[in-house]
């Protein structure tokens, strides 16, 4: 089950840069007289939107009240949603927040705009504006996992290594500007998606931090992304978590990770809508001769046994059926499977 063939054509069109304008912005950002003093502060004008962004904007509250760094802090962010976790923290900070969009005026009280998790394109004027231009907290090593959800996407692809990647940013596209800095985030077999998120989020609040006191010479050494190794994360649809039993054992483990939290793996059993909520994968289970997607019940261990395409299992412990509220599995054999007759089946 590899998703990154299945998006590039279509992702690629998308991102595809007009690299005449590309090369003006880069020669007149680059030719700009940056101040030779890496310990002088600055002023940073944070965009974010949800979580993702609370902890690099955590870190900056902290260094414009413990160091020189930071000398003045605003936020721009969405105010349609009420909870908004953002404009909450900029709030309760005493920091002034902006609604999205804002002008090129605002822009030019700043240094430097940093964005993290923002989930809007940045026109030329906004980023021209800003001395330094814009950097970016990207949750992946870029290029690869360009896009909404690189998160996701590494753990739906079995990747045992992602990272956090500080960008330059360019008008009109996302996750293709230069490199300013970079650190690997391991992943764990069983990592799942909160847990690696929560991580990714510190990680990349603790580069940024690390990146601004020599921003100018950073921003001056950034380095171009290899077009070579370039894959896309799109924004995750509902039918991505419609699992395929004829697909192999782990590769069902690895979404049922991936979108954990996020939305549950969807199934059918005898014409019910089934939510599957808690699932493991064992490499040492027996192989079956079965048919993909067949249930069976493990009464000494109390789950539920289904067969992937590979003739390997994953093992369901909590579902919801159509109607009904979560259950373990105990409880959905003793209510419903141990009634069936014939042999059972999700599709």
């Amino acid at each position: 089950m590899n998703f990154v063939h299945n998006t590039g054509l279509f992702f690629k069109s998308i991102f595809k840069c007009n690299r005449n304008q590309k090369y003006l912005y880069e020669t007149s950002i680059k030719s700009r007289n940056f101040q030779s003093n890496p310990t002088r502060s600055i002023d940073v004008l944070f965009f974010g939107t949800d979580k993702f962004s609370l902890a690099s904007l955590r870190a900056l509250v902290n260094e414009q009240k413990h160091s020189r760094t930071v000398r003045k802090l605003a936020v721009v962010t969405s105010f349609k949603n009420s909870s908004n976790p953002v404009k909450k923290l900029a709030c309760a900070e005493n920091l002034d927040c902006f609604d999205w969009p804002i002008s090129s005026d605002v822009c030019k009280k700043y240094d430097l705009g940093v964005v993290v998790s923002f989930g809007h394109l940045i026109p030329a004027s906004i980023i021209s504006s800003l001395p330094y231009g814009m950097i970016n907290v990207h949750g992946s090593l870029l290029p690869r996992w360009r896009g909404a959800a690189p998160i996701i996407y590494a753990i739906l692809n079995g990747d045992t290594c992602t990272g956090i990647t500080i960008m330059r940013i360019l008008p009109k596209h996302f996750d293709i500007g230069e490199i300013i800095a970079q650190q690997e985030v391991p992943i764990s077999k069983d990592c799942l998606m909160p847990e690696l998120h929560d991580t990714m989020s510190n990680v990349g609040a603790d580069l940024l931090i690390k990146c601004l006191p020599d921003i100018e010479s950073r921003l001056k050494n950034a380095s171009q992304q290899n077009p070579d190794h370039v894959t896309y994360a799109p924004k995750v649809m509902p039918e991505l978590a419609q699992v395929n039993w004829n697909s192999s054992a782990l590769e069902i483990y690895n979404l049922y990770r991936a979108l954990y939290s996020f939305k549950p793996l969807a199934t059918r059993w005898n014409d019910r809508q089934v939510r599957i909520t808690k699932m493991m994968y064992s490499s040492s289970d027996a192989v079956s001769t079965r048919p993909p997607g067949s249930v069976e019940y493990n009464k000494l261990d109390k789950y539920l046994k289904v067969i992937c395409g590979n003739g390997c299992s994953v093992r369901v412990l909590n579902l919801g059926l159509e109607g009904k509220k979560v259950m373990s599995a105990n409880e959905f054999y003793n209510g419903f499977l141990s009634k069936v007759k014939d042999k059972s089946y999700f599709v």
